[in-house]
C-alpha cells in the first residue's frame, strides 16, 4: 500500500512539473533593423531562436518593457531573450 502511494505521488509530481511551461533563458544575438516606438515593436535580424525552435531570420518583436526602447538603436548589435507571451513574440531581456 505504501509503495502504491509513493508511486502515485511521484506520478502526480511528474505530471505537475511537465505542465509548467519552460521559461526561455537562452540569449540570442541579433541586429536591430527597425524601431517602431509608437507600437513598442522592434525588428531584429537574429540567429536561431533555440528556445522557440525558430531558424535565423528577420522578424518583428514586441517589447516586454517599453523602457527597452531607450536602450535600442537601429544597426545596434544586441543579445536578447524572446518568449511567446499571449501568442506574441516578445523580447523579455536585453544585454
Amino acid at each position: 500500500m505504501m509503495t502504491s502511494l509513493k508511486s502515485l505521488a511521484a506520478s502526480v509530481l511528474l505530471i505537475a512539473v511537465s505542465a509548467v511551461p519552460a521559461f526561455a533563458e537562452t540569449f540570442t544575438r541579433g541586429v536591430v533593423t527597425e524601431i517602431d516606438s509608437d507600437a513598442q515593436k522592434v525588428t531584429i535580424e537574429h540567429e536561431e531562436l533555440v528556445d522557440l525552435g525558430m531558424p535565423a531570420m528577420t522578424m518583428v518583436f514586441r517589447l516586454a518593457d517599453p523602457a527597452m526602447l531607450e536602450t535600442l538603436g537601429e544597426g545596434q548589435e544586441i543579445e536578447f531573450v524572446a518568449e511567446r507571451i499571449n501568442g506574441k513574440l516578445t523580447v523579455t531581456k536585453l544585454q
